[in-house]
């Protein structure tokens, strides 16, 4: 009885802990793809949530947990026929979090790969990565 409460426990814990941001973090990106949608979390408390778009049929959001490697206010693709990528937050070699002007397609899969966000929401993003720091800052992508 005392194991089977204990192994309880220990599991309700660990998924708990997976679904809760860091505290150590100022700043969290949490997306969750099967949800299309992106929770910010400042200072561990949820300060946003918005409507993503992630990859498309035949593309990959890779799943994991990074860090920034670094910001670009105006960026645009060097895979995509210079599409524009405004305030893009880029966390795993040329995936990113950023704007798009294909709004109307937000809350569905739409992207090559990306989190595309509002330009808006990108903007909010970009500046609380700029503030806290990327060194503060953790973007976690689940399905």
């Amino acid at each position: 009885m005392r194991k089977a409460f204990f192994s309880t426990a220990i599991s309700f814990a660990m998924l708990f802990a997976v679904s809760v941001p860091a505290a150590a973090d100022r700043l969290v990106a949490r997306v969750s793809i099967s949800g299309q949608v992106m929770h910010v979390y400042h200072h561990g408390q949820l300060v946003y949530e918005w409507p993503v778009s992630t990859a498309r049929s035949g593309k990959i959001t890779p799943t994991g947990t990074w860090r920034p490697q670094f910001l670009s206010r105006n960026h645009r693709s060097s895979l995509y026929n210079n599409a524009p990528m405004p305030y893009a937050v880029f966390y795993s070699g040329n995936y990113a979090i950023h704007g798009t002007d294909q709004i109307s397609r937000l809350g569905r899969p739409a992207s090559a790969g990306c989190v595309r966000l509002h330009p808006s929401n990108a903007r909010k993003f970009f500046d609380m990565v700029q503030a806290e720091g990327m060194s503060q800052t953790r973007v976690v992508v689940v399905r």
